[in-house]
């Protein structure tokens, strides 16, 4: 069955961390880090919603600028989320820039930003049109880790250790609503809107005997539509399947509280993004720095049982040496 998030890095492994999530058939993206984003495209970025942000070293928090900019002037709502002082780090980067003219804009791009802490969360808004002023401050609790949860999916983080308190992170699918194209065609079905709406009645578990309409257009305009009860329709056109789970792990050492909140947050794993930022001939250093070795990396993709796992951000003293790491990684995964 096709997945509905297709994540990918947006840079090589050598060059800043970020991790894009978009989601197949919805104007939505995630990041998890945002270091540079130039290889995205503005239409990419246009579908960012939420961005969670590890930690606010320059090479994963660079690209805010760029997001900014590409947001600035749209009638948009973006979700900022980072470990404690965070606040500062955002304030810092908007208070770097002369707002005198947002006020006549005619769009009100609103930011919304969170600082996670161990059993809390602190969010504060910012409104463009008020030069990004800080807003009052709302806290609220954090069960289970979770930062973010809509039907259909959440985000989970915990904070680890980098010397500083940095986030690592779990996005979960409940589950997989996936649509046939050729029963679509058979049904006399098209694709568009409806689909998302449709998914979000199932995700948020409506009756199954509720009705659902489906659009008939021509010409770009609704010609018809044709009823159906929502579980008839989900025999009909679609197939349900588990969800995926998808863990990003950057800028720790591989201290034992560090993984076992790690293990927590990939076990059973999908696809495990996971940093390598040294050789185990190199541990001393690795610890001396609080960053994983790719053996490290990989005896904790073993022990979390992911499927499948991502190298990245690796030193660049390590440059032309990426299959040796990969081969360290995978030697430790297999148990050699």
């Amino acid at each position: 069955m096709k997945p509905s998030i297709y994540p990918r890095l947006v840079n090589d492994p050598f060059s800043d961390p970020g991790l894009y999530i978009p989601f197949l058939y919805e104007k939505r993206a995630i990041m998890f880090d945002l270091g540079e984003i130039i290889p995205l495209t503005p239409r990419d970025v246009l579908k960012i919603t939420h961005v969670f942000v590890s930690h606010t070293h320059m090479d994963h928090f660079t690209g805010f600028d760029r997001l900014l900019r590409i947001f600035l002037g749209r009638d948009s709502e973006l979700h900022l989320f980072g470990p404690p002082g965070f606040f500062r780090h955002v304030e810092g980067k908007l208070n770097g820039y002369v707002w005198n003219l947002v006020q006549e804009y005619e769009y009100n791009l609103i930011l919304n930003a969170t600082e996670v802490h161990e059993d809390m969360a602190i969010s504060k808004r910012y409104l463009c049109r008020e030069g990004f002023r800080p807003g009052e401050t709302v806290t609220w609790e954090i069960i289970d880790g979770i930062l973010y949860k809509i039907p259909g999916f959440q985000v989970r983080g915990a904070l680890l250790d980098h010397r500083i308190p940095c986030l690592g992170l779990t996005l979960e699918e409940s589950f997989h609503v996936n649509i046939n194209s050729e029963k679509l065609k058979n049904f006399g079905l098209d694709t568009g809107p409806w689909l998302t709406a449709f998914k979000k009645e199932i995700y948020t578990g409506s009756p199954k005997n509720g009705d659902f309409f489906v659009p008939k257009e021509e010409h770009g305009k609704i010609v018809d539509m044709r009823r159906f009860t929502l579980g008839s329709l989900a025999e009909k056109i679609a197939t349900i399947t588990p969800g995926h789970k998808i863990t990003y792990i950057t800028d720790v050492i591989g201290s034992n509280d560090n993984i076992v909140k790690i293990m927590d947050l990939a076990r059973g794993a999908d696809h495990l993004f996971i940093e390598a930022a040294f050789s185990e001939q190199d541990n001393k250093t690795a610890k001396e720095k609080y960053h994983l070795t790719a053996a490290e990396a990989g005896r904790i993709a073993r022990a979390a049982e992911v499927k499948k796992f991502t190298l990245f951000h690796f030193s660049p003293r390590y440059s032309h040496m990426e299959a040796d790491l990969y081969k360290e990684a995978m030697a430790a995964y297999q148990g050699r």
